[in-house]
């Protein structure tokens, strides 16, 4: 019986552990939603909204994780290594259940695509904050700056090939070069390396922006949120959002437990894999003449799912010792 009752406890305390971490990000972004209502924000507000996120708000925060980091704790060849080649295993995975079951190469690019990329900046680092700390959160924004320039590497070579056009290293390295996210790093690890550390007033200010960036980034998601439009795909956008939200985290969650990874390393991988489909993959779908509406359909309803799934990955891993 004491048994019982302790096991009990433990469920629940690991039910509010699960609930703590994911309800903060659903709370920001229904604001947004509501914000979006009563002050009629349109797509142009929107649109200049995630300009000051992916202009301002996200280079500054990985400009102050890499400058007050240490970067050779948390850079870990190994662990950077898994992460690397565990985003191919879902790559290829996609991949190939996309192109088995699924004829319209339009389709067909954007669902690849909204497969295997995931919302890791904006969902994934806040999901890590909220169970382990502010200063955890420096192993998902390294880890951001790694994998995000190689999901724009495979959505541009994976749209080129199902569009029929041609894969351009040099452009896409270039634009790898001008991504605000790889900037700032690249900034922080420069003003790292001075002899001389940056003024404590700058220094305050980069900590403030940086401190307020998860908040608007997602109050700036929610209010993206739009059901307008019939959904007409829904047997390509059930599959597409399962793959996202189920077979992609089983993928790269059960391969790191099956490696040994815990705590902050593992909610990390949880971070990068089990999060919606990323918001940029509809711009890049709309730009390079995929199926924009299903993109955008699967970061809307992988989003909404997502509160469910992030909740129950939490608490299955929590309740069995991993995190």
């Amino acid at each position: 019986m004491l048994y019982i009752f302790a096991l009990r406890g433990s469920l629940m305390e690991n039910f509010w552990i699960a609930a703590g971490a994911v309800l903060p990000l659903m709370i920001y972004m229904a604001i947004g939603l509501l914000a979006r209502r009563k002050y009629h924000f349109n797509e142009s507000h929107i649109s200049n909204f995630n300009k000051i996120v992916f202009g301002v708000f996200l280079p500054t925060n990985m400009f102050y994780s890499v400058y007050f980091t240490d970067i050779g704790k948390v850079m870990r060849p190994g662990f950077v290594l898994f992460a690397v080649g565990a985003l191919l295993m879902v790559f290829v995975t996609g991949w190939v259940l996309v192109t088995a079951l699924v004829k319209d190469n339009k389709k067909r690019g954007a669902m690849i695509q909204a497969f295997y990329r995931s919302n890791f900046i904006l969902l994934g680092v806040p999901l890590v904050e909220n169970l382990y700390g502010t200063e955890a959160a420096a192993v998902p924004l390294m880890l951001c700056a790694i994998i995000i320039p190689i999901y724009n590497v495979l959505a541009v070579f994976t749209l080129e090939t199902f569009r029929g056009g041609t894969f351009n290293p040099l452009h896409i390295l270039a634009g790898v070069a001008r991504n605000p996210m790889i900037m700032g790093a690249v900034a922080g690890l420069l003003c790292k390396l001075l002899p001389f550390p940056l003024p404590v007033a700058l220094l305050k200010c980069i900590k403030a922006i940086a401190g307020s960036t998860t908040p608007f980034a997602l109050i700036v998601l929610g209010a993206s949120f739009t059901l307008q439009g019939a959904i007409s795909e829904i047997r390509e956008l059930a599959f597409t959002v399962t793959g996202r939200l189920v077979i992609a985290p089983l993928i790269v969650i059960g391969g790191a437990v099956a490696l040994g990874y815990r705590q902050v390393d593992l909610a990390s991988l949880m971070a990068m894999s089990a999060t919606p489909c990323a918001v940029a993959s509809f711009a890049m779908a709309q730009q390079m003449d995929s199926d924009g509406e299903l993109a955008g359909n699967c970061v809307i309803f992988s989003s909404a799912l997502s509160c469910i799934t992030m909740f129950l990955w939490v608490f299955i891993t929590k309740n069995l010792g991993l995190l």
